[in-house]
């Protein structure tokens, strides 16, 4: 069994900002990639951004410059540090890992509960 628990969502004023945690436990060998999703109101679910074990990192156009995507490998958690917040930014989050099991060996995806982000104007 693998959980992912996320923390950090709220609601704050554009320009404002939010930090996301998002921690994996559980039968847990390794993890490769860590990220996060997106989805708004009526609105398909989008990548946000998303890091390697190594720590290379692939983000939207959207984010660039304001939202920054780190991780722990030792505490096996991503962060999601978002700065400059807009309206827009107002979505659902979503972690997600690939992780290889202990028990199994089978390299898998997981998902976050989601978390609440709401930008006010």
């Amino acid at each position: 069994q693998v959980q992912l628990v996320e923390s950090g969502g709220g609601l704050v004023q554009a320009g404002g900002s939010l930090r996301l945690s998002c921690a994996a436990s559980g039968n847990i060998f390794t993890i490769h990639n860590m990220g996060w999703y997106r989805q708004a109101p009526g609105k398909q679910r989008e990548l946000v951004a998303v890091i390697s074990r190594g720590g290379g990192i692939n983000d939207v156009d959207s984010v660039k410059g304001r939202f920054t995507i780190s991780r722990d490998n030792a505490k096996n958690t991503v962060y999601l540090q978002m700065n400059s917040l807009k309206p827009e930014d107002t979505a659902v989050y979503y972690c997600y890992s690939s992780i290889v099991r202990r028990v199994g060996g089978l390299l898998s995806d997981y998902w976050g509960q989601g978390t609440q982000v709401t930008v006010s104007s």
